[in-house]
C-alpha cells in the first residue's frame, strides 16, 4: 500500500502558523472558526456542482423558499407557508414581507420568478437545472404570492426547495455572485483569502438580525488529517462537520470536546463511465463490483464509519431495500466475468481520486482488490477543480471514487448527460412513473423496482452509506446531530 501523505505533528503544526489569525478561537466568544475540507471553487451554489459551496452559504449569505432541518423535515423560510393542489402539481407560495437583498434591492414573487427561471434556462449550469426546467409556469400573482405549476409531480419538491440550487438571487447581482455574494441571509461576505479561509460577519439588516449569536465566523481549509487534529487541539478551531473519520479516536473522552456522529443521506460510490469500453459491458461492471468487499472499504476509506450499500439508496431514507445481495463480493465470479466478457487480463483502467481522504484512503483499498482479479487499477490523484472540469464536466475517466450527498438524487441516472454517461429506457420510464405517481404506497414500490434496477445494472459499484464526524469545543451549541444535506447553518450556533 502507497504510503499516505500525513504531515508529522511538528510539520502540521508549523503549517498551521501560516494560516492568517492562527490565535486560540476559544477565548473568542464573539465569533467562530470552523474548518472544512475543501475549499469551494465559488461561492454561487447555482453554478457548480461542489457541496463545498453549500457548506458556506446556504442559510448564511443566501436563503431559499423552504428551509431543510437537521431530522429531514422541511419548514418555512422565505415562503411563509403554502399551499398544495390535489393533483400535487401546484404550489402556491405566500411569501414574506419586507425581506431585502443585501444590495438593499426587494425580495419579492418577481425575484423568486427570476431565481427559478434562471436555474431552469437553456444556459443554466444549476446542477438541478432539470428540477426547475420541468416547472410549466412560474407565476407572480402579486408582490407576495408565486404559483409553480410542474409538468412532473414531485413528491420531495418543498425539500428540493430548500436545497442550494434553489437560492433566490437579485437579478442585478445573479452573475457576479460566485465572488461577491449578495443574497438575504443574515451574514454578508467579509474576506476571502483563497487558499486559506472564508470570512463571513452579521448583516445588522437582516430581519432576525438580533437572534444571531455569533456576529463573525470564518470558515479554514485544513485538507491534510494530521493537521485537522492540531488545529482543533491547538484551538485554532471552534469546530470541525465531517472531519476525517481516522482522526476522531483521539478526542473521544475528551472533557475539551464533543463529538457528534451523525447519520446521512450520503452515497459514497466507485463511479463507473457506462459508455467507455469495456466497462459499456453490464459484464465487466458487474465484475468490477465483485471484486470489492465493502466492509474492507468502510474500514479503510471510512475508518469504520458507514453501512454497505448496493444500489444508489441508502437504510435510512424511505423505501429502502437491501441490495447488498445483488452483486455480492466473490473474487471468484468477477474474474469468471470478466472471461465471459472476453476481456485479457491484466485490463487496465484509471481510477481518478479528488482530494478527500475517503476518497485517496478508499482508492488504495479498491486498487488492490481490484489487483487480485486481474485489473491493473492506476491511482490518479487530482484537485478538486481539475475533479470537476476532467471528471465531472467533461466526463474523461474509468473509475472514480466520489460521495454524493444529495438525499434524492436518483434523478441523476435519467439525466442522458450526467458524468457517468448511464442511459437506460427503463429506468426513465420507472422513473417517470415514480415521480408522477401520486399514491404514496405505489410509489414505495416503484422506488424499490428503481433500487433493483440500477444494482442489476451495476451502473456503478455502490460501496457504502458514509457517517459523518463532528468535533467540537465543548462550549459550542445548535450544531446538527444529522446532516440531510451539506449545511452549517450559523444563525442556530452559539457560545455556551
Amino acid at each position: 500500500m502507497k504510503r499516505r501523505h500525513l504531515l508529522s505533528n511538528a510539520a502540521s503544526l508549523a503549517a498551521l502558523a501560516h494560516l492568517p489569525g492562527a490565535a486560540l478561537a476559544q477565548g473568542r466568544k464573539d465569533s467562530l472558526t470552523l474548518a472544512m475540507a475543501l475549499e469551494p471553487p465559488g461561492l454561487d451554489p447555482t453554478a457548480g456542482a461542489a457541496s463545498a459551496i453549500a457548506e458556506i452559504t446556504l442559510y448564511n449569505l443566501y436563503e431559499t423558499l423552504t428551509k431543510i432541518n437537521s431530522d429531514g423535515s422541511v419548514s418555512p423560510l422565505l415562503a411563509e407557508s403554502w399551499e398544495v393542489s390535489p393533483d400535487l402539481r401546484t404550489y402556491t407560495f405566500r411569501l414574506r414581507k419586507g425581506v431585502k437583498f443585501h444590495n438593499g434591492e426587494a425580495f419579492n414573487a418577481e425575484t423568486a420568478r427570476f431565481s427559478f427561471l434562471r436555474a431552469g434556462a437553456d444556459k443554466s449550469t444549476n446542477k438541478d437545472k432539470r428540477t426547475f426546467a420541468t416547472m410549466e409556469a412560474v407565476s407572480a400573482v402579486d408582490a407576495h404570492t408565486l404559483v409553480i405549476i410542474n409538468k412532473e409531480l414531485d413528491p420531495d419538491f418543498l425539500f428540493l426547495m430548500g436545497q442550494a440550487t434553489a437560492i433566490m438571487v437579485e437579478p442585478k447581482s445573479a452573475d457576479t455572485n460566485a465572488t461577491r455574494p449578495v443574497g438575504t441571509g443574515p451574514y454578508v461576505l467579509d474576506n476571502w483569502v483563497r487558499g486559506s479561509s472564508v470570512s463571513l460577519k452579521k448583516w445588522p439588516e437582516h430581519r432576525n438580525a438580533a437572534a444571531v449569536k455569533i456576529p463573525r465566523a470564518s470558515f479554514r481549509f485544513i485538507s491534510d488529517p494530521a493537521t485537522q487534529v492540531a488545529a482543533l487541539m491547538a484551538g485554532d478551531i471552534d469546530a470541525f462537520p465531517r472531519v476525517t473519520p481516522r482522526s476522531v479516536a483521539q478526542f473521544n473522552g475528551n472533557a475539551k470536546f464533543q463529538v457528534l456522529v451523525s447519520g446521512s443521506r450520503a452515497k459514497t460510490i466507485l463511479a463507473i463511465n457506462n459508455k467507455k469500453k469495456p466497462l459499456d459491458d453490464v459484464r465487466v461492471r458487474r465484475a468490477i463490483a465483485a471484486a470489492i468487499d465493502r466492509k474492507a472499504v468502510i474500514q479503510g476509506a471510512g475508518d469504520g464509519y458507514g453501512a454497505p450499500i448496493g444500489s444508489h439508496y441508502v437504510p435510512s431514507a424511505p423505501g429502502y431495500v437491501d441490495t447488498t445481495g445483488v452483486n455480492p463480493y466473490n473474487p471468484d465470479k468477477a474474474r469468471a466475468l470478466l472471461k465471459e466478457a472476453g476481456i485479457t487480463t491484466p485490463l487496465e483502467l484509471t481510477i481518478t481520486l479528488p482530494p478527500p481522504p475517503y476518497a485517496r484512503q478508499g482508492g488504495e483499498v479498491i486498487a488492490a482488490m481490484l489487483a487480485k482479479v486481474g485489473i491493473n487499477a492506476k491511482l490518479q490523484n487530482v484537485e478538486w477543480a481539475q475533479w470537476l472540469s476532467g471528471t465531472f464536466t467533461q466526463k474523461n475517466y474509468d473509475l472514480t471514487l466520489i460521495s454524493h450527498v444529495e438525499p434524492f438524487d436518483l434523478g441523476n441516472f435519467a439525466k442522458p448527460d450526467y458524468y457517468w454517461n448511464y442511459q437506460s429506457p427503463k429506468f426513465n420510464d420507472l422513473y417517470s412513473k415514480y415521480k408522477n405517481t401520486a399514491r404514496a404506497q405505489d410509489r414505495t414500490k416503484l422506488l424499490g423496482d428503481i433500487q433493483r434496477l440500477i444494482a442489476d445494472d451495476s451502473v456503478h459499484a455502490f460501496l457504502y452509506q458514509p457517517q459523518w464526524v463532528t468535533v467540537a469545543n465543548k462550549n459550542v451549541r445548535g450544531l446538527w446531530k444529522d446532516m440531510p444535506v451539506f449545511v452549517n447553518d450559523l444563525s442556530a450556533l452559539s457560545w455556551a
